[in-house]
């Protein structure tokens, strides 16, 4: 196992990160991927291929000795948070062990988990953190039909993930509390400095007063939600399924640790609502049974009823923005990074002009009525 090392905050602000490090994403040829496996894995690969990826570059990885695997490579900034790196490998692991399918990493030939790699893309050498995971099978949820029973499975998988996760001992949790962390739902208020992506933009006064409810709502019912350690991408294309024996599909797959942080189990739910959303050809509907399916393993207080929706358009807002501004710095990965802001344009719109009373009455109405059905 990775020896730890001192960890580097993610307390510095997103936007002078980013521009600091423009050239983070690694781009890794086929040549350096096959060199890495062979030399730290001791594995040849008969096929790599480039897997989607926000900000770190994934391959699918067919080995000659047997087995599948995904080379996660890691971008240069936060491959310098390498005792973070190590425990959200550790939290998949932990997961597994524990009946959920997530990833595990495959050791290097030296027993690590990980190794820095210090690696010229194309812009000079820059070190970044390299992982080789088991491939889970499946596809995406965002190719499946969602049905109301795999929506009703997503929010249950989603709860007994933070369940577990509150059992997870490692003598660094603490580099989970990433203050100011940018994509956690506790950092909303710090969103105010991308607003100019949307100048000029009818959306933009939708988004400035949603961040206006929650800080005149979510802020001061905070001291209620219940903490926990969150997954904080639990999404449309982190989340597998396969075809079951009732002609419908089960998860069979939890992806892509990057976004773990220490937050509250109401914001999993409102992040996995908001992502199934996006996906679905009514969006509106998507709430009821995800909520139900959250409730059968945490029901939810009613500080944390109330503001379940004003978190869900906080996360559309959110990912709207940073996907913005983001595609302007990598416009090659356009089609990837506006995925879920694009598709949930149209749906944060309509969420707010429906406003939260009708909103609140269809999700909470259709996941009373599902659980009585179970």
């Amino acid at each position: 196992m990775m020896l730890l090392n001192s960890f580097s905050s993610d307390a510095c602000c997103f936007h002078s990160a980013i521009m600091a490090q423009k050239h983070a994403k690694p781009n890794f040829s086929q040549s350096q991927v096959e060199d890495v496996v062979k030399r730290l894995f001791r594995l040849t690969p008969s096929e790599i291929r480039l897997l989607p990826s926000y900000d770190d570059q994934n391959f699918y990885v067919a080995a000659v000795e047997g087995g599948e695997y995904v080379l996660k490579i890691m971008n240069s900034k936060y491959s310098k948070n390498q005792t973070l790196a190590e425990v959200q490998t550790i939290a998949m692991s932990f997961l597994q062990q524990n009946g959920l399918p997530a990833q595990t990493a495959l050791p290097t030939t030296s027993g690590q988990l990980m190794s820095l790699e210090e690696v010229d893309c194309g812009y000079g050498c820059q070190k970044y953190l390299v992982r080789l995971l088991t491939y889970l099978p499946g596809i995406t949820i965002s190719k499946a039909p969602l049905t109301p029973q795999l929506l009703y499975e997503t929010g249950k998988t989603a709860a007994r993930m933070d369940q577990i996760l509150q059992e997870l001992e490692h003598p660094h949790l603490s580099v989970l509390q990433r203050e100011k962390y940018i994509w956690s739902l506790s950092s909303i208020p710090l969103l105010e400095e991308y607003l100019n992506v949307l100048d000029g933009d009818p959306l933009q006064e939708v988004v400035k007063a949603v961040f206006h409810q929650y800080k005149t709502t979510v802020v001061p019912k905070r001291s209620n939600f219940r903490k926990c350690i969150n997954h904080g991408d639990f999404s449309d294309l982190n989340i597998l399924v396969q075809p079951d024996e009732t002609d419908g599909y089960r998860i069979s797959g939890i992806l892509d640790f990057g976004n773990m942080n220490t937050g509250y189990y109401i914001h999993e739910l409102a992040i996995n609502i908001m992502y199934m959303m996006t996906e679905h050809p009514e969006p509106v509907e998507v709430g009821g049974p995800v909520l139900a399916g959250w409730e059968s393993i945490i029901p939810l207080n009613e500080a944390e009823k109330d503001c379940l929706y004003v978190l869900v358009l906080s996360r559309f807002c959110q990912s709207l923005l940073l996907s913005r501004y983001t595609v302007k710095l990598h416009p090659e990965n356009a089609e990837y990074l506006m995925i879920s802001s694009k598709r949930g344009v149209h749906t944060l719109r309509h969420l707010w002009e429906l406003g939260k009373e009708k909103v609140e009455k269809v999700w909470f109405q259709s996941a009373a009525q599902f659980s009585d059905c179970k």
